[in-house]
């Protein structure tokens, strides 16, 4: 088994952010990243497409973060965003909002579901994200940064969430939600982090590596590919 490849799927630049990209993206290398993902809120994407380069063994990748209270909305949102982007986000936060996400499958990733008393999951939900094959964002900046018993009740919500995404098999990913360079972290210090949020190793290493090469591979087809069930096949390649 060879070395696995890191990538930090949400991170925020300027103007949601308060670094560039190119910032970011060179602390992430740095770090040992294979990728990162751009994922501003969709309420706060620059004025222009950036352009996003990509150097030997390291690539930014076209993301973004929806923020629409509105269930209907939001499904627009996601049929405008889909194809221009590598990672989709919802932004979670309400049930409704939650279960328009779940229940997508153009959504890669379901962040910050947790609202009121409620860590935003429950078992009709966590099934649907298993069957739709959308993960549930594990963010550690809101952990880092909050202290006493907000710290508390984040790690409740995480871990209420992780038995859930254990028991019906639903994909996690973890990543820093940076708002700045301040907030990245290394992966072996994201790892440590996560287990000590109580994650099993080989569950934050799959959250870090596996499923978001998998949600690459979604949304980046080979060179065969048109559109979802329709493929050009190579002579000889018919039967």
């Amino acid at each position: 088994m060879g070395k696995p490849k890191f990538y930090d799927f949400c991170v925020h630049a300027i103007p949601d952010g308060e670094n560039t990209v190119e910032e970011l993206a060179a602390l992430a290398r740095h770090f040992g990243y294979r990728g990162i993902a751009l994922a501003n809120h969709s309420d706060k994407l620059p004025q222009s497409k950036s352009v996003l380069s990509s150097t030997d063994g390291f690539e930014i990748y076209r993301g973004i973060e929806l923020v629409e209270e509105n269930p209907s909305k939001l499904q627009g949102l996601i049929g405008k965003f889909r194809q221009s982007v590598d990672v989709l986000i919802v932004h979670g936060g309400s049930e409704t909002v939650n279960r328009a996400a779940l229940e997508n499958p153009r959504v890669d990733i379901l962040n910050h579901p947790a609202f009121d008393r409620s860590s935003g999951l429950n078992q009709v939900l966590a099934k649907a994200a298993a069957e739709n094959g959308v993960a549930i964002g594990l963010t550690l900046r809101p952990i880092v940064h909050s202290r006493g018993s907000r710290r508390t009740r984040l790690l409740s919500d995480l871990r209420a969430n992780l038995d859930l995404a254990r028991k019906y098999d639903v994909s996690l990913v973890l990543s820093s939600d940076a708002m700045s360079c301040f907030d990245l972290r290394s992966p072996m210090e994201t790892l440590a982090l996560a287990e000590i949020c109580g994650l099993e190793e080989d569950e934050a290493l799959e959250a870090m590596s596996t499923i978001p090469e998998i949600i690459l591979a979604k949304n980046r087809p080979g060179p065969g590919y048109i559109r979802e069930g329709v493929e050009v096949l190579e002579e000889g390649d018919y039967f």
